[in-house]
């Protein structure tokens, strides 16, 4: 009975959020688990000690990332709505929490990151301005480490050439049980 009333109150939280914001939450529901499971199932997590999670929202996806890494990654969450990144934190109280994805090289300082081996995304690039969206991939890029992944999710192909000048794309899935159908980009660091 409570993970429903955890499962309603998460689904009513992002339909009042989107309702506010579309520009930034980019959904009226949370990440399905069949999406969140086709992103975290991309990852070679053999290879992952540092990862990052962008718009990591309610937590949809940050769930399978304990039961799916061989190590225990240090993971920094981003997330810009306050009352999600406090649901974050409460929920994943070992990972850091941040709010700004633009500042993803200070959160890595700040944590004493290097690198990182893999960068997951759930933000509506093209809801962005393109200056906002150009800043966050820029940032991406520099944070990976050569060969790192880059796996991110939009609800359309209208990233593919941006993303494609940034990284090599090895795959673009189609999973059509989520609401909305999303795109799931498979990409690694250009050498």
């Amino acid at each position: 009975m409570i993970r429903i009333s955890h499962l309603v109150h998460e689904r009513l939280m992002f339909l009042f959020k989107f309702l506010y914001s579309p520009a930034y939450v980019g959904s009226v529901t949370p990440s399905s688990r069949f999406l969140a499971k086709n992103m975290i199932e991309s990852i070679p997590w053999s290879e992952v000690h540092a990862v990052a999670e962008l718009g990591a929202g309610t937590g949809a996806i940050t769930q399978y990332i304990p039961s799916a890494a061989k190590f225990q990654p240090k993971v920094l969450l981003f997330e810009k709505d306050q009352a999600m990144q406090q649901n974050l934190k409460r929920r994943f109280p070992n990972f850091l929490c941040y709010s700004d994805s633009r500042e993803l090289q200070l959160a890595m300082k700040n944590a004493q990151i290097e690198q990182l081996d893999c960068i997951i995304s759930g933000l509506p690039f093209f809801n962005f301005p393109q200056e906002m969206r150009n800043q966050i991939v820029e940032q991406i890029h520099l944070s990976l480490r050569d060969g790192g992944m880059f796996v991110a999710f939009q609800y359309s192909k209208q990233m593919k050439q941006q993303l494609g000048e940034w990284f090599d794309i090895e795959e673009i899935k189609f999973v059509p049980m989520n609401v909305p159908p999303a795109f799931v980009y498979v990409c690694r660091k250009k050498a």
